[in-house]
């Protein structure tokens, strides 16, 4: 990650003004340097939580922390700073308080962190490198387009997880954006909407079939287009390669694709994974909270399985995020772990 930074928006409030010097120090004593905001990797935008203005990348590689208080007394919940990682179009925001600073992330991660290490936390994250970009080509076998009995249990699966409560979308991004911004989010992010979780399961040796972005889980209707054939990976590019149907105006695959990818290819036993907002108490868990989407997240993921007595049959927490699990099929990972799942997510600085 290129070390050059930029600091603009509103005055900040105490406490934002603590944590934006505190930042800043340890900015300059790690070597990095202060530049024009067009030119920076890393943006500290101040805003007014009330009243929040909008940072336009000029490159999707611009990381935006969104720096704010609330008035005096007001204690940061998820509902405050949500609405505001979204409205500013930021990649995460930090709502400093007496206390510390509050990361929002848009997986729904919202967790206390000091002064002392606002830094150390937030670069992890501001360096990720998204895989999130998507090349369809019309080259899915016709016996296919109506999709097959893999698809079928991708349907009934997703099915299964609404009626345990564990897909939240709990703001709808279009009501939250005009419809500019809404295209800017999701060229941004690579997203379709907000909806969490997913699910995935192998066609074959090299291809496996997994939910759209942004799409209900619970109403996975047709093949190519709210499920897709993920038939690889361009590491070079970075870009997931979708087979779809001529016939189908495809959407975008889960941000999660290249996670799923890395999990198949390393693991070829492994028939099917799930990925849900919740957790199980007693996981092996990763250790930053990587965002979705990330190169990252699917290396310390899958190097979590690979360190499973049995990754056949796993599950792994993804911290301050949510769990993956493999498993067989899908009916067999619900089977396993569905009644254990619980939909609070334990956060941690």
């Amino acid at each position: 990650m290129e070390t050059t930074y930029a600091v603009i928006g509103v005055d900040p409030g105490p406490a934002a003004g603590r944590a934006l010097r505190a930042l800043e120090k340890a900015l300059h004593a790690a070597g990095w340097r202060a530049v024009n905001a067009d030119a920076a990797a890393l943006v500290l935008h101040v805003v007014d939580p009330e009243r929040p203005t909008v940072f336009r990348r000029r490159a999707r590689g611009t990381y935006v922390a969104a720096l704010c208080e609330l008035p005096p007394g007001r204690a940061p919940q998820l509902a405050d700073t949500y609405p505001l990682l979204v409205r500013s179009l930021s990649n995460i925001v930090l709502c400093a308080t007496e206390e510390g600073t509050w990361f929002t992330t848009m997986e729904r991660g919202f967790y206390l962190v000091d002064d002392a290490s606002l830094l150390e936390r937030l670069l992890p994250l501001a360096g990720s490198k998204l895989v999130i970009d998507n090349e369809f080509r019309t080259d899915l076998e016709p016996e296919l387009w109506g999709g097959d009995e893999v698809t079928e249990s991708i349907r009934t699966a997703g099915r299964a997880i609404d009626s345990l409560g564990l897909l939240p979308a709990p703001f709808p991004i279009e009501d939250l954006l005009d419809e500019r911004d809404l295209r800017h989010v999701k060229l941004l992010y690579g997203i379709g909407g907000l909806s969490y979780g997913n699910l995935s399961a192998r066609k074959d040796a090299e291809r496996f079939w997994m939910s759209a972005s942004g799409v209900d889980k619970a109403n996975l209707e047709q093949a190519g287009r709210d499920i897709l054939l993920v038939s690889g990976y361009d590491a070079g590019r970075g870009v997931i390669v979708l087979s779809v149907p001529p016939v189908v105006e495809p959407r975008r695959v889960s941000v999660d694709a290249i996670e799923h990818w890395m999990i198949y290819r390393r693991h070829p036993e492994v028939g099917a994974i799930l990925h849900v907002h919740g957790w199980i108490d007693g996981i092996q868990s990763t250790h930053l909270n990587f965002p979705c989407g990330s190169e990252e997240l699917a290396v310390s993921v899958s190097d979590a399985l690979a360190r499973e007595p049995d990754p056949l049959h796993a599950v792994i927490g993804l911290h301050n995020h949510g769990i993956t699990a493999t498993g067989e099929n899908l009916p067999e990972i619900l089977g396993r772990i569905g009644s254990r799942i619980r939909p609070q997510v334990p956060m941690s600085g």
